[in-house]
């Protein structure tokens, strides 16, 4: 529901309609009364029908759909390309170009040709191929084709609704929306003829303030309707009862304790693992094969005794040959004594 009240309407200068002798009898359900030769809305109804709006519009760009804002008149012109930008929905607010809706793959075409351009850099002469006589002509192709499409340059088909401010000034736009079973949204002033548009808001279209007020609820509405779209995009593509989410919720619960307590479960399997890794364990058993290997240091060690002996041995053999070289002399000393005796 817009969040707007009466006090804002009154305010903003709603309820003011056009002179007594300008307006159409169909609307005069929802005028209330007439002063000093201006007929008064009755605001109880702009109320109503502004909460119908909005719903409207929140549901259409919830479901996937757009709204063009259209507004050519020089006090709409402004609000328009605000709040359209704003909330990322296509505007019109310069002349309605003829076919626009009825004959969209022609002005597709010159949408194609406006982004081309503004590819092109028309500053620096010198980078391109294009003389300046050609570049300037460019920039003016650019520049029109930017006033007239610039609000539908991201349009790639027609819109779901359309807002209009003035029905009587908008009427081509009005006129090919009912062609193609558009739905209008529209603020019906008191010369306004209701049965042309889908959803009227009883207004004034001619105060700025009051165009500023309705536009931004529309405005609102979109904006809405985007959160709405993006939450079902994050959600699932169709809508839970309250059981099923109390089901749904009650399984994440429950999927979030076995996660918490699937370590001390799973410690078990972890071990299956483990006697995989015993097979290198067992390759390493190999090496004790060759332990035998090592016992040749053992025999060495053995064989160093018999080492040390063979060290002794011919120490004994001096030993032996000491005696030898004592008893050689005793041979020479007899010798001498045989001299003597001589």
């Amino acid at each position: 529901m817009a969040t707007i009240t009466m006090r804002q309407l009154l305010d903003a200068g709603v309820h003011f309609g056009h002179q007594t002798k300008r307006w159409n009898p169909k609307m005069k359900p929802f005028i209330l009364t007439d002063r000093s030769g201006i007929y008064i809305i009755d605001l109880q109804q702009s109320v109503k029908h502004i909460d119908d709006a909005y719903n409207f519009v929140r549901d259409l760009v919830a479901n996937g759909g757009s709204i063009m804002f259209v507004g050519t008149k020089k006090q709409a012109q402004g609000v328009i390309s605000a709040e359209a930008l704003r909330v990322g929905q296509p505007y019109i607010n310069q002349r309605w170009l003829g076919g626009l809706l009825t004959n969209f793959n022609t002005v597709n075409k010159r949408i194609q040709r406006l982004k081309e351009l503004d590819t092109m850099d028309f500053e620096d002469a010198s980078k391109s191929s294009f003389t300046k006589k050609e570049l300037l002509i460019f920039r003016r192709e650019r520049d029109k084709l930017e006033k007239s499409l610039g609000g539908i340059r991201n349009m790639a088909k027609t819109p779901s609704a359309l807002w209009v401010v003035d029905t009587i000034k908008e009427h081509l736009a009005i006129t090919e929306a009912k062609k193609l079973g558009i739905p209008v949204i529209a603020i019906l002033d008191s010369n306004c003829d209701p049965d042309d548009v889908t959803i009227g808001i009883p207004g004034n279209d001619d105060a700025i303030r009051s165009i500023e007020i309705l536009t931004k609820v529309i405005a609102d509405a979109a904006a809405d309707g985007m959160i709405a779209r993006h939450s079902k995009d994050e959600a699932q593509a169709e809508p839970l009862a309250e059981w099923e989410r109390e089901l749904l919720e009650q399984g994440k619960s429950e999927a979030t304790d076995a996660a918490a307590e699937a370590p001390t479960t799973e410690a078990p399997k972890t071990e299956a693992p483990k006697s995989e890794t015993k097979k290198p364990a067992v390759k390493k058993a190999e090496p004790k094969k060759a332990e035998p290997k090592k016992a040749e240091p053992k025999k060495a060690e053995a064989k160093k005794p018999v080492a040390a002996k063979n060290e002794e041995a011919p120490v004994a053999a001096q030993t032996e040959e000491a005696p030898v070289a004592t008893e050689e002399p005793t041979p020479a000393v007899e010798a001498d004594t045989d001299k003597k005796d001589a």
